[in-house]
């Protein structure tokens, strides 16, 4: 069921499985197989995470190359619905670790917001995270090529930017270390740092050796039109013709709802064992949130792994169902 303000009572009594954080392919998935197994799920998405921008799924298997993520979306949510679970449209603010259940305050709306507490067995943390891009005047001229030609992930795409002119949209010297496993797809490479940082003289000289220009000055605008990105222009005037540019300025991990509680972390992920288990053992991590690529497929396969354990750990703690007609005959026969 898709919950809202005005239907979301009667389930503020009920005690979930598994609520699930995050409506992403991952959160989709583990929702999906929760209610697969008889289990009981709550979905909590707080929107336009980074499936949600990805505009054509040239990578995921048995999907035209086209498929706008908010398509693979849409229909995550029309099955876990088909399956009986509930959805729901919110930000998870905090989560409260009650012993046998986890009490999780969600807020929901923008305008006069209510905070509901919702409670389960079983927590799904598949929130993910979002892409930094540059910061433009006019935001809405990043948002027109972003997911389209301008790119935000190498793995994703490294083959859709093979020997094409690419710029490296940067905001740290680190950053720029993304150059020199870029050329694998194409050595056509110019960096942009937006004026965000210093460049030292020893990665200057390395970016000169391979050929590659650096050009600090700050960006006024991407150039193109139908989404296709042909270059940038700059504060000073000048333009840069491109055919393709990635993204690398970092991400936010949406994790702060989890930090009262007591998880191993490694940087910004959690910790995992091979079940997407946390250090936690009713807490599972899914995706972006985990060590390991930050891909679609995997988030998928991390959904059926954890739901799988969730439902192992409750089957084997479950009393078995009896046949009661042929346990009753049998006793009398004896």
């Amino acid at each position: 069921m898709k919950l809202s303000k005005k239907n979301l009572e009667g389930r503020l009594d009920h005690v979930y499985d598994a609520i699930v954080v995050g409506g992403g392919a991952g959160g989709l998935s583990a929702a999906v197989y929760l209610q697969r197994y008889r289990l009981s799920s709550l979905v909590v998405e707080k929107g336009r995470g980074r499936s949600f921008w990805m505009q054509e799924l040239r990578n995921y298997l048995g999907l035209p190359p086209e498929t706008p993520g908010r398509t693979l979306l849409q229909q995550g949510q029309s099955h876990l619905q088909s399956v009986g679970g509930d959805y729901l449209s919110g930000f998870v603010e905090a989560v409260e670790d009650e012993g046998e259940t986890f009490a999780v305050t969600v807020k929901i709306g923008k305008t006069d917001p209510i905070y509901p507490v919702f409670r389960s067995k079983y927590l799904v943390s598949a929130s993910g995270i979002i892409d930094h891009l540059p910061q433009l005047e006019d935001q809405q001229n990043v948002f027109d090529y972003a997911g389209y030609n301008l790119h935000v992930c190498m793995i994703c795409d490294g083959y859709d930017m093979a020997d094409q002119k690419c710029g490296l949209f940067v905001n740290s010297e680190a950053a720029i270390h993304t150059a020199f496993v870029l050329n694998w797809f194409t050595p056509y490479i110019t960096v942009f740092t937006q004026g965000l940082c210093e460049v030292g003289q020893d990665m200057r000289d390395k970016l000169k050796a391979h050929g590659y220009p650096l050009i600090e000055t700050p960006l006024k605008r991407f150039v193109g039109q139908n989404h296709h990105m042909s270059g940038v222009e700059l504060t000073d005037g000048t333009t840069v013709d491109l055919e393709t540019g990635l993204i690398s300025m970092g991400s936010h991990y949406y994790n702060q709802y989890l930090k009262g509680l007591d998880l191993d972390w490694k940087g910004g992920n959690l910790v995992t064992d091979g079940m997407c288990r946390t250090s936690h053992p009713r807490i599972f991590a899914l995706g972006d949130l985990k060590e390991g690529l930050n891909q679609v497929s995997i988030a998928v396969a991390d959904g059926t792994l954890a739901a799988t354990a969730i439902w192992r750990d409750i089957r084997r703690s479950a009393p078995p169902r009896l046949w009661e007609e042929h346990v009753s005959l049998a006793q009398h026969q004896t």
